[in-house]
C-alpha cells in the first residue's frame, strides 16, 4: 500500500471525457463532484446506455455486475470500477482502474474531501486516470494490490458498517431506560476523535479497562435482562475490549 501523490493540476489528465454508469448513490454523488473544467462527465447514465465516445467509463454497479457491464463495452476506453473488494480481472479485457471512495454515501449524498480511496490500473494510464479521478473529488488516493482487497474492504465495512450495527445496539438498550439517541452521540464523536488522535490503546477507557469486573457483571446482567438478542455482541465485545486493554497495559 502506497499513497499517491498529487498530480500537478496543470498537467493534461490522462482521459478527458468520462462515462459514468449507473444511477444509485455513488454514480449521482461522483458525477456531481467531478463536475469542473478538468473532466468531462458523461452522466450519471443508466446501465442500457449506448456508446458515447467517451475516453473512459466509470462503473458504479454492485459488485456482482461489474463483470457482466464491461463485457458490454466496447473495447476502446479504458474500463474502471468503484468496486473496494473486486479486482481489476472482472473488468477484463479492456485497460482497467478502479477508484473506491473510502467514506459513506446516503440519500443525501457524500463529502468526499479528505478522504481515502483506493486506486489501483492495469497500465501506468489506468492507474494514473484513477488517482486523477480521486485527486478530483479531493480524495486522497492509495493504492491497493489485488490480493489486499477483500482486507482492505473488511477494515472498511468494521469502520463504518459495523459501527452503525454498534451504535443500533446502544440505541436500543438505552431506550430501555429513557434515554433516546441524541444523549448518545456527543459521546460516540468523543470517542471517535479519542481514537483518531490518540489510538485505540490510548482512547479506551470503561470498566473493562478499569478491571472493574463487578460493573461489567452487572452490565450483563442487564442486557440479558432487557435485550437478550444482544447478548452474544455484548459478550464479544468484552472478550475483545479486555484484550485490547490487555494490549495497553502491556504497552
Amino acid at each position: 500500500m502506497r499513497e499517491l501523490e498529487r498530480d500537478s493540476s496543470t498537467d493534461p489528465p490522462a482521459c478527458r471525457r468520462v462515462a459514468i454508469i449507473g444511477r444509485g448513490r455513488l454514480g449521482n454523488a461522483l458525477a456531481e463532484a467531478l463536475t469542473g473544467p478538468r473532466f468531462e462527465v458523461i452522466g450519471p447514465l443508466g446501465r442500457d446506455w449506448a456508446p458515447c465516445n467517451a475516453d473512459a467509463v466509470l462503473l458504479c454497479v454492485p459488485d456482482s455486475e461489474i463483470a457482466f457491464a464491461a463485457s458490454a463495452i466496447e473495447p476502446g476506453p479504458l474500463v474502471g470500477h468503484c468496486s473496494g473488494a473486486t479486482g481489476l480481472s472482472a473488468l477484463a479485457p479492456h485497460e482497467a482502474f478502479s477508484m473506491h471512495p473510502l467514506m459513506t454515501v446516503t440519500e443525501r449524498g457524500a463529502r468526499f474531501d479528505g478522504a481515502g480511496a483506493a486506486v489501483a490500473g492495469g497500465t501506468p494510464r489506468a492507474l494514473r486516470l484513477a488517482t486523477e479521478l480521486a485527486l478530483a473529488v479531493g480524495l486522497r488516493p492509495v493504492e491497493i494490490a489485488d490480493h489486499d482487497r477483500a482486507a482492505y474492504h473488511a477494515a472498511a465495512s468494521i469502520a463504518s458498517n459495523f459501527l452503525v450495527t454498534l451504535e443500533a445496539a446502544a440505541e436500543r438498550l438505552a431506550a430501555t431506560a429513557g434515554v433516546n439517541r441524541e444523549l448518545l452521540v456527543a459521546l460516540v464523536r468523543a470517542t471517535i476523535d479519542n481514537w483518531a488522535s490518540l489510538g485505540p490503546e490510548q482512547a479506551l477507557t470503561g470498566p473493562v479497562v478499569r478491571g472493574d469486573t463487578a460493573t461489567v457483571a452487572r452490565q450483563r446482567a442487564a442486557v440479558a435482562e432487557r435485550a437478550p438478542e444482544l447478548l452474544s455482541l455484548f459478550d464479544a465485545l468484552t472478550d475483545a475490549t479486555r484484550s485490547l486493554a490487555s494490549e495497553k497495559v502491556l504497552a
